[in-house]
């Protein structure tokens, strides 16, 4: 189809070259635009999925290689060559002295001695210095054996032997604490063996944090001559390598001289590279512009703020959310598929993990929806509260679509089936519909007043069940105290004397009689009960005292009679 297009493009100019008449014809096809030549972010913008095409440009940010170079510089990462003897943090220190930033970053230290690839974050950049520190490193080292070994083969095979997960304790001068800790080697070559010198050449791809130092003492090792570093340069820190726009500390200085001296960007613009250029390795996600300030404030990624998406996106996936300028606005954890994403019409795209943008770089869109909008005025005309909550005054309408929170069903549920609350629905509805109501409406009303009706009959006689039931309670427990009291009396006839008993009989008959005459209530004859038994058990209690007193005297006195009766017989 394009090669047909060409040729009639072709013959079509042809023609017009020969009459003389140039002009734009009407075709019958939209060609496909070439995207693989767009810088950063943007390449091949044109194989991302679509999501929709509509959304609202707005004249906000700028395309990352067009920024101003103030903002170019904020938002800039220096590849740069480290010298050696400096250490990375005094390297990152005069950088920001000479481009005079408030912040800087570097991606993972280098030892002094250490030459090569060190990635240098500026301002907003900085916030990506976490993610570049826990890349994959690639080194160039030259170790030195302590004596010599002939057979190359068998250097090789102990380098190979060093790959995969190795247990590395850090150096005596090391910037960490020294325990022992596992690295991964994900792979090694060696380059060079010079058995006369006893130098191996060799490049190796590990982990985050692997000391290569370590490496060339378990070389050493293994071989059984031993053996130590003696140069290392890194060559790839993450996604930078040294070919990717590498520059030394001159020409950082020689660009901002150039700038201070004759206001000549281009020299600073070709040694500060955008932060974008890390960021593309990511899986993207490019967002609409009116969404870009609600993620910078924190907000999650939703469907109807999504345009585009890349393929193979997995839940759990670390993806960059750009705009369709090509900026990145921050760096989030996928919530969805790609394929999901396809068809689905509302829910949480990605959440967010570290927001790179600035804050109302993009303007602010959020609340300028038709609810949002009602919910502002309801607020001002104090029919909600401050915090936008419903209260006396709140339109039904509006209490009708507010959000639950959790367990709010259940009690919307609970309300609504109590009887009073639909009593008292009814009796409005009468009161505001008047006489003019149709015979099915009337009907159905008769039908619940019976109901109601019924349902109060039912509740009467719930409670008069109730009231005898408790009647019937009050007579046993009056039966019991009785019986108790009786027993209690019993005992105390046996102990005290036979006048006691007299009185106390008197004073049965009298309680009877005042029982049988007087007409009081329940609660009163319980109180009068209690105290007649407190009063009884304190008698009683005085009572088995005295005689327990009596009773110690006259031991007493016995146990005198004895001990002089024994005196009398020993004399």
């Amino acid at each position: 189809m394009v090669e047909l297009a060409e040729i009639d493009r072709s013959e079509n100019d042809a023609a017009a070259a020969e009459t003389g008449d140039f002009m734009i014809k009407p075709q019958s096809f939209t060609p496909t635009i070439d995207t693989s030549h767009w810088p950063i972010l943007l390449k091949n913008y044109n194989l991302l999925n679509v999501r929709t095409g509509h959304y609202t440009p707005i004249s906000a940010g700028h395309s990352p290689l067009k920024r101003p170079l103030i903002d170019y510089i904020r938002y800039g990462v220096i590849n740069l060559d480290k010298p050696a003897n400096p250490s990375s943090h005094e390297v990152v220190a005069w950088i920001k002295r000479i481009l005079r930033v408030e912040k800087t970053g570097h991606s993972g230290t280098l030892d002094p001695k250490v030459t090569g690839n060190l990635i240098v974050c500026i301002d907003r950049a900085t916030r990506l210095v976490k993610s570049q520190q826990g890349a994959g490193k690639e080194y160039v080292c030259v170790a030195r054996l302590h004596s010599a070994v002939p057979d190359v083969a068998k250097v090789a095979r102990a380098l190979e032997s060093l790959t995969g997960a190795v247990f590395q304790r850090p150096p005596l001068i090391s910037a960490v604490k020294r325990q022992l800790r596992i690295r991964t080697i994900y792979q090694s070559k060696l380059l060079e063996y010079d058995a006369d010198r006893h130098l191996v050449v060799f490049w190796v791809s590990c982990e985050a944090g692997t000391y290569i130092r370590t490496m060339c003492v378990h070389l050493g090792l293994l071989l059984g001559v031993g053996g130590h570093m003696q140069e290392l340069r890194r060559v790839r820190s993450g996604i930078l390598g040294e070919n990717d726009n590498m520059v030394t500390m001159h020409d950082v200085m020689d660009a901002q001289w150039m700038y201070d001296n004759y206001k000549d960007e281009t020299y600073l613009r070709r040694v500060i590279m955008p932060l974008e250029v890390i960021l593309t390795s990511y899986k993207r996600l490019v967002v609409k512009d009116s969404a870009v300030n609600a993620i910078c404030y924190g907000a999650k990624l939703m469907i109807p703020g999504l345009l585009r998406f890349e393929n193979d996106i997995d839940v759990g996936t670390e993806v960059v959310l750009m705009t369709t300028k090509g900026e990145a606005i921050a760096v989030g954890i996928a919530e969805m598929t790609t394929s999901v994403m396809a068809t689905c019409d509302h829910g949480v795209v990605a959440k967010i993990k570290r927001v790179v943008m600035d804050r109302d770089t993009y303007p602010r869109k959020w609340g300028l929806g038709p609810r949002a909008s009602m919910k502002k005025k309801l607020i001002a005309d104090g029919k909600l509260d401050k915090l936008g909550r419903p209260n006396e005054k709140t339109p039904v309408e509006w209490s009708r679509n507010v959000v639950l929170p959790s367990g709010g069903d259940a009690m919307i549920a609970g309300a609504a089936a109590e009887p009073e609350k639909v009593e008292g629905e009814g009796k409005k509805r009468k009161h505001e519909d008047g006489g003019s109501e149709s015979p099915v409406a009337v009907s159905t009303k008769k039908a619940k007043i019976k109901d109601g009706e019924v349902e109060e009959k039912v509740k009467s006689s719930k409670k008069k069940k109730d009231k005898g039931e408790e009647k019937e309670e009050d007579v046993v427990s009056e039966k019991k105290e009785k019986k108790k009291k009786k027993k209690e009396e019993e005992k105390e006839e046996v102990a005290s004397p036979k006048s006691e008993k007299s009185e106390k009989k008197k004073k049965k008959k009298k309680s009877k009689e005042t029982e049988d005459g007087e007409d009081e209530s329940a609660v009163e004859k319980s109180e009068k009960k209690k105290k007649k038994k407190s009063k009884e058990t304190e008698e009683a209690a005085v009572d088995g005292e005295e005689e327990s007193k009596s009773e110690k005297k006259k031991k007493k006195k016995e146990k005198k009679k004895k001990s002089k009766d024994s005196e009398d017989d020993e004399e």
